[in-house]
């Protein structure tokens, strides 16, 4: 089972990884956790490269992918191969999001590496996690350093959460919305509530 987390910067997302993990666990399963990007060491050199260099947005979309393929080809395939839960922090629903909804490239571009790069495997499931940008922003505020796209501005963020919406209402069967805004065992209840359901 491949499943993957999604959200703006400050959704929260990343509180509930050791969480998802240790359910999949108590219920028998061997469970592989990654990111994007990074995820191998060719994709955590990338992951510097593109969270602090300045560079044009189809280059960021090229490094992306170039780091997606990697991880694919290192760790997600195999893992579900050997019949793992594979969970990963982002994946190309992000790319849809931040390169095509934030910066404004043509998604055609993105379907077209998608295609290349992953062809027919997605995600048995997207857990969306979705707060208004305010509350995200304020999350963020006494976080880590920025990277270079926390440090963009406001309407970047909102324009990055309809992006990652409009995927939910194309894709409902795979992606799933929750409130991220709401308390962590509130949010860990709508897991539950999901996770019960699809497996």
């Amino acid at each position: 089972m491949f499943i993957t987390l999604e959200g703006v910067d400050g959704a929260g997302k990343s509180s509930h990884l050791d969480w998802l993990a240790d359910w999949f666990r108590v219920r028998g399963r061997s469970v592989r956790m990654t990111r994007e990007p990074g995820g191998t060491p060719v994709g955590e050199k990338l992951r510097e490269i593109v969270l602090h260099d300045p560079m044009h947005l189809e280059t960021e979309a090229l490094v992306m992918f170039a780091a997606r393929r990697e991880h694919l080809a290192q760790v997600i395939r195999p893992a579900l191969a050997a019949g793992e839960v594979v969970i990963s922090d982002r994946f190309t629903d992000a790319s849809f999001a931040y390169q095509c909804g934030g910066r404004g490239l043509d998604p055609a571009r993105l379907e077209v590496l998608e295609q290349w790069v992953h062809g027919d495997l997605q995600p048995d499931l997207t857990l969306l996690f979705d707060v208004p940008t305010e509350i995200a922003a304020a999350r963020l505020a006494n976080a880590r350093a920025p990277d270079r796209f926390e440090r963009e501005r406001a309407d970047f963020h909102a324009r990055v959460r309809h992006a990652y919406l409009h995927r939910a209402e194309r894709f409902p069967e795979r992606i799933r919305v929750l409130d991220g805004s709401r308390t962590l065992d509130e949010v860990r209840e709508q897991l539950a509530a999901i996770l019960g359901a699809r497996t």
